[in-house]
C-alpha cells in the first residue's frame, strides 16, 4: 500500500512516522490507484535485534513470538516459561524496546488524540498499587482500554513476575514481598503459580546478596 517497509523487527516502518503506527483497513468498491511499494531503508542497522531482552529475533525480519514479551504478557494464556520470567523485568503489558531504539522513530511525533492519553495515572502508578487492585477496580479503571485484552488474572500474573524481578536493594523491597505474600493463595491457579515463583525468586536473590545465605 506504499505505507512503508517491514523493518528487521517485523513492524511496519514509515519514513515520515517511524514505526509507532496503528494499522487499519477501509473496505470500498472504489477503484483506487495502486501505490508504489517502498524500499527497505533499514540498511546495516540492527539496533532492534540487539536490544530485545529475550532474544526473540532468530534473524532479521523474523520474530519468534514464543519469546516476545508483547506476546507473552498480552496474548499468551497459561504460564510464562520460567527461563524467560527474569528477562521480562518490570514490563507488565507489552515491551516495544525494538521500537524505542529504531532510528526512524526520531521522526515520530506525540499524538494529540485524547483517546491515547494515559488514564487513571497509569503512567506513574507503582506496581504494588496495581497489584492491590481487585477485579472490580481493574474493570472500572481499564474501561475502554487495550489492557482489557490481557484479562484480570493475566494482568495479575504479569504484575507478579514484574514484582518478583524488582531489585532486593529497593527501599520498598519489604513492601513488595509482603504484597506478593498477601496474594499467595490467589484463586486463579496460573496467577498463583507466578506469585509463588516471584516470592521464591526474591528469596533466592536475597540469599545471593546476603553474606550469610539461608540454609537449604
Amino acid at each position: 500500500a506504499g505505507l512503508g517497509w517491514q523493518g528487521k523487527h517485523t513492524n511496519l516502518v514509515s519514513r515520515d512516522y517511524g514505526s509507532w503506527l496503528f494499522l487499519g483497513a477501509i473496505f470500498t468498491t472504489l477503484e483506487l490507484p495502486r501505490d508504489v511499494a517502498d524500499a527497505d531503508h533499514c540498511g546495516s542497522c540492527q539496533a532492534c535485534l540487539d536490544i530485545c531482552p529475550t532474544a526473540a529475533f532468530p534473524a532479521p525480519y523474523q520474530l519468534d513470538a514464543r519469546r516476545c514479551i508483547s506476546y507473552l504478557t498480552i496474548e499468551h494464556h497459561g504460564d510464562i516459561p520460567e527461563d524467560l520470567r527474569p528477562l521480562i523485568g518490570n514490563r507488565i503489558f507489552g515491551c516495544d524496546d525494538c521500537q524505542l531504539v529504531c532510528p526512524w522513530n526520531r521522526y515520530a511525533k506525540t499524538t494529540v488524540e485524547p483517546e491515547f492519553a494515559p488514564r487513571h495515572s497509569l503512567d506513574s502508578a507503582k506496581l504494588v498499587e496495581l497489584f492491590a487492585w481487585n477485579e472490580d477496580e481493574w474493570f472500572a479503571k481499564t474501561e475502554g482500554m487495550a489492557l482489557r485484552r490481557a484479562g484480570y488474572w493475566r494482568w495479575l500474573r504479569n504484575l507478579a513476575v514484574a514484582l518478583g524481578n524488582a531489585p532486593i536493594s529497593e527501599p520498598s523491597s519489604t513492601t513488595i514481598s509482603a504484597a506478593l505474600a498477601a496474594r499467595a493463595d490467589c484463586p486463579d491457579s496460573t496467577a498463583r503459580r507466578h506469585i509463588q515463583w516471584a516470592l521464591a525468586h526474591r528469596h533466592r536473590a536475597a540469599d545471593k546478596k546476603s553474606p550469610f545465605p539461608h540454609s537449604a
